[in-house]
């Protein structure tokens, strides 16, 4: 691994609020706990749509309907876990930037919520409104459910490369 990264993990783990959270007893596993909580809302919002795209649970909502009751949820998880994952990781940032199954997590993690993710939601109104859902959105909604669980064997792998 480039010295720079290793340097910058360093650099971040030995900030005050850093130390904070992996010197306490309580911060990291209620920390820990926030970001578990605001995952299940992420992903689990998130699966909610894209399996309303591939057509579970449609029969009491339409995809649209759904997108529109969870939105608000997805984006509070969203806030919460990534909040919650740079306390994390900043605990620790010089070894999770050499740990292989870190490195896997985010390289699918940063296409599924900065690419793929926003994407369907900028589409979720135009697709959800139509009749039949469109290809592109089947399409869009099985990758990002591969993506999602991909990076949560990934993040279940971290441990065992440390």
């Amino acid at each position: 691994m480039d010295g720079t990264v290793v340097a910058f993990g360093n650099w971040l783990q030995n900030r005050s609020f850093a130390l904070a959270v992996s010197t306490s007893d309580w911060a990291y596993p209620w920390i820990q706990a926030t970001h578990f909580t605001g995952l299940t809302l992420w992903i689990g919002t998130t699966f909610a749509i894209d399996l309303s795209f591939l057509g579970v649970g449609n029969d009491f909502q339409t995809p649209l309907q759904i997108f529109d009751a969870l939105l608000v949820w997805n984006w509070l998880g969203f806030c919460i876990a990534v909040t919650g994952g740079f306390l994390l990781f900043s605990a620790s940032a010089a070894t999770y930037l050499i740990n292989p199954a870190f490195i896997t997590k985010l390289g699918f993690l940063i296409p599924v919520a900065l690419t793929l993710h926003i994407l369907i939601q900028r589409r979720a109104r135009d697709w959800g409104s139509q009749p039949d859902t469109p290809r592109a959105a089947r399409i869009a909604a099985s990758v990002e459910l591969l993506f999602w669980i991909s990076v949560v064997t990934a993040a279940v792998a971290i441990p065992y490369f440390d």
